[in-house]
């Protein structure tokens, strides 16, 4: 029996391909243009979100070919398939925004059923949104097979009047829009440039968050959640993730190997230091299930708590995913965490080797300034906090990334829904001063948690400067999602209740002088991937 022969012998697709009875299976797989080699070699599912719903999952499909490719480099078989997406973006504001934490579920659950009902060896998920990026590591944990994700990469920054643009101008423009402060041709003419490829939104919302998770977790390869949708970089990645996954079967490294109580803190850091999207309060513990680990928001929180707040990051701060990989990317951020002891180093990834091993030749970039040295950070206390008190009393979060007020006390007007908020904004009746408290949102009263935080009550707000808005505000612009309350109020009565959250976070420090010169995408990739127990090194040139 040779190596290839006893490999097949221990894993799943034996079941399907191997032995005189299994005489059926193979001629369906004769059928669709396999060979008898490629019958009998492992079997790796290629998973993806690919859909036409939104610009995050458009370029999936090309991504997956390439990443096809670099399985059957490696001596593997790949076996594609597509799974749902609901898209933020285009689901929130209205009824469809229900739909949205569930397809989290579905994307886990048809990932496993068709991994598990065709016996596949090994797993690289690739997924561009919200949901999907956590529904994807979910499977990968559930099902505990060697895996690799992908992220599909954010999308660039549009232009409009000479002045970069994401999609998080568009939300504010609405508001101003409304109120009368932008005509309807240049809201007409934004919404046209904001978005000008493909890729997730460029700020450090949901998908971008988990991104940065997947790398934190170990799950990913490094730098790989960084380089936008349209970069050229991707297909290496992808290539490489490819020909990595082999290496993880012969190896026996699993996801739950990778994903241990260590670097689900490590992920939580990760989070807290970019000032990322509070919706990883959900999915952490969610991923964290599927391994069998307790790990729930407080224990989030907790993280959140001691982690600096060090990357200046859209909607809170400046810059775009695109800026941090150009900086330096998520090993950058992750490297002065790991110097300044916030992060565990000795967490296995899917290169083979441990954090810290990743991190060991990845330098500090004095020539950028979108992420701050862990020990000189933009707030000593993470971008996100837990809170707890009379509106809620198991507990809630809040992003407080950019913000200058973080003690606010007003009289709580409730609303039962969020479309009845943006009515009393839309028509302002609201005194300075009220806290604007939107209940029945939560994953029962919603149903479905429909985290609607970029959605129009608060580009209302955004417009018209009223006393919620000015709790939002500081140095930096003011952005729709810089504030979630996940917080269900405990009285059913419409009449005023006094409404305090506190936080001890100090007030953010200035930002530092503007970027030196232009960034060459990071080299790092070269090293990183050099060193991998694989036989892709060779091909990995980056330009």
């Amino acid at each position: 029996m040779d190596a290839k022969t006893e490999l097949k012998s221990r894993l799943p697709s034996r079941h399907v391909t191997e032995g005189p009875e299994r005489a059926p299976h193979r001629s369906y797989y004769y059928a669709m243009g396999l060979t008898t080699a490629q019958i009998h070699q492992p079997f790796v599912g290629v998973a993806s979100c690919w859909n036409e719903a939104a610009p995050c999952n458009i370029s999936l499909m090309r991504q997956a070919q390439v990443v096809k490719k670099g399985v059957a480099a490696a001596g593997g078989t790949p076996r594609e398939f597509c799974t749902i997406t609901v898209t933020d973006g285009i689901a929130m504001g209205h009824e469809g925004m229900k739909s949205s934490l569930p397809s989290r579920e579905v994307i886990a659950d048809s990932v496993e059923l068709t991994m598990r009902g065709h016996a596949y060896d090994a797993l690289v998920g690739l997924a561009g949104c919200d949901k999907s990026l956590p529904g994807m590591m979910m499977a990968m944990c559930r099902l505990n097979v060697p895996a690799i994700f992908i992220y599909g990469g954010s999308i660039l920054p549009g232009t409009f009047k000479g002045k970069p643009v994401t999609i998080q101008d568009v939300f504010e423009a609405v508001g101003k829009h409304s109120v009368g402060e932008m005509s309807s041709a240049d809201l007409d003419t934004l919404e046209q440039v904001a978005c000008p490829s493909a890729g997730a939104c460029g700020a450090q919302f949901t998908a971008n968050t988990m991104a940065t998770v997947s790398e934190a977790i170990g799950l990913a390869l490094p730098y790989s959640a960084g380089a936008p949708a349209p970069y050229e970089i991707r297909d290496k990645f992808c290539m490489v993730a490819g020909e990595q996954v082999l290496d993880l079967i012969k190896l026996g490294i699993r996801p739950r190997d990778i994903v241990t109580r260590k670097a689900l803190e490590n992920a939580a850091a990760v989070v807290a230091a970019s000032g990322g999207s509070t919706n990883a309060a959900l999915h952490l513990p969610a991923i964290a299930h599927e391994c069998g680990i307790k790990f729930d928001l407080f224990d989030v929180a907790e993280v959140f708590k001691r982690t600096p707040y060090i990357a200046d990051l859209k909607p809170g701060g400046r810059y775009v995913a695109k800026d941090l990989f150009e900086a330096g990317g998520v090993p950058l951020l992750m490297k002065t965490l790991l110097d300044h002891g916030f992060m565990h180093g000795d967490c296995i990834t899917v290169t083979g080797r441990t954090m810290a091993e990743n991190l060991k030749r990845v330098k500090w970039n004095k020539e950028q300034d979108v992420i701050r040295p862990a020990n000189k950070p933009l707030l000593a206390t993470g971008g996100v906090v837990g809170l707890k008190g009379n509106l809620a009393p198991e507990g809630a979060i809040v992003k407080v990334a950019g913000m200058e007020h973080v003690q606010f006390s007003g009289p709580a007007r409730c609303f039962d829904g969020e479309e009845a908020c943006f009515e009393a904004v839309k028509t302002r009746k609201y005194k300075e001063g009220d806290v604007l408290v939107i209940r029945y949102e939560g994953p029962k009263g919603g149903p479905g948690w429909a985290a609607r935080s970029r959605s129009s009550p608060t580009a209302g707000f955004l417009a018209r400067r009223a006393a919620f808005a000015s709790a939002m505000s500081g140095r930096r612009r003011r952005s729709a999602d810089r504030l979630r309350c996940c917080a269900t109020a405990t009285s059913s009565r419409s009449t005023p209740t006094k409404a305090r959250s506190t936080s001890s976070s100090p007030r953010p420090s200035s930002t530092s002088a503007a970027r030196a010169g232009s960034r060459e995408s990071p080299t790092s990739l070269q090293d990183i991937c050099g060193n991998m127990p694989s036989r892709s090194a060779p091909r990995v040139a980056v330009r």
